[in-house]
């Protein structure tokens, strides 16, 4: 979903060469494959934007996966566009590594001043290795890396697997398959009180290409004074709502339902999005709006497996 975002992002502003591989043909936890691509494409830009993402059940299940697969992945590209003298690279992390009970919204300096929430420390902590590699290859090389923190985001060719995805696509695909089964009711973990943020991905693209533009590892480290950068709507809307929300834009009339055993997260996840506002970037796409457009196109072509 992000890497494809991107990649519109860039073809619709005209950047030239873009360098591609799929996973089955790169598996950047091999450190080797990672730096044979480098020194056969020697990019000059680059954006990291794989990982190994899910939701509250894929983070709590696989946190052995979470934590390896994305150090692998991150520690290799970084590494790399060091040894191949890349001329700027910018690291997508993930609001999940702000302590789960300090205010909100978070700010970039709430980093490492408190606890992780616990269903997913292990990505949480893999994503605080990143933005601490790209600042210490700065600190110590001079190397132009940076890092962005997105709020959760959604859209296109993202992953509605029910095991894996994240609440929104999950929600979205319930819903969908309640009205096509004509299901009196959709169930959704926890309690519904729970806030989030939501932004769609083709404003996270949006908002990484202008950082990459307008913003260096000097500027970032030095005169801002952070480590990284926040992206997000400044927006929040609870579970429930969100649900609500999509039961709407789908057509759905049955009730919702609440499996109150199972674990709601973090109660409150939003970002403060100051910096980027001041540095003259802000979101353009309504969750309403946004949501209407993915039902539509994953109406048009539902997973079915």
């Amino acid at each position: 979903m992000v890497g494809s975002a991107l990649v519109r992002k860039l073809n619709e502003k005209q950047y030239p060469n873009l360098l591609m591989r799929p996973s089955d043909k790169l598996d950047l936890t091999v450190q080797k494959d990672v730096l044979d691509f480098f020194e056969k494409e020697k990019p000059d830009i680059v954006f990291i934007a794989a990982a190994k993402v899910g939701g509250i059940h894929a983070n709590n299940t696989f946190r052995a996966e979470f934590l390896y697969d994305n150090i692998m992945i991150q520690t290799n590209i970084i590494h790399a566009s060091h040894i191949h003298k890349v001329k700027k690279l910018l690291f997508l992390g993930s609001s999940c590594i702000y302590p789960g009970m300090v205010p909100q919204p978070f700010k970039e300096n709430s980093l490492l001043t408190g606890e992780l929430e616990p269903t997913n420390e292990p990505y949480a902590i893999a994503k605080i290795a990143g933005i601490k590699m790209c600042e210490n290859y700065y600190r110590q090389y001079g190397d132009n890396f940076i890092s962005v923190m997105p709020t959760n985001l959604y859209g296109p060719n993202d992953n509605y697997d029910l095991e894996t995805s994240h609440v929104l696509p999950a929600l979205i695909r319930k819903v969908y398959e309640a009205k096509i089964a004509q299901v009196p009711a959709v169930e959704i973990w926890g309690t519904g009180s729970p806030k989030r943020e939501f932004l769609h991905v083709d404003d996270m693209a949006d908002a990484c290409l202008f950082v990459m533009e307008q913003v260096d590892a000097t500027t970032l480290y030095g005169t801002m004074g952070v480590s990284h950068l926040n992206i997000g709507s400044g927006t929040e809307i609870t579970i429930r709502e969100l649900a609500e929300l999509i039961m709407k834009l789908s057509n759905y009339e049955g009730e919702l339902t609440f499996d109150k055993t199972k674990p709601d997260g973090s109660p409150r996840k939003i970002l403060d999005v100051n910096i980027l506002k001041e540095l003259g970037w802000t979101y353009s796409i309504g969750i309403e709006e946004g949501i209407r457009e993915t039902i539509q196109k994953f109406e048009a072509n539902p997973v079915k497996s």
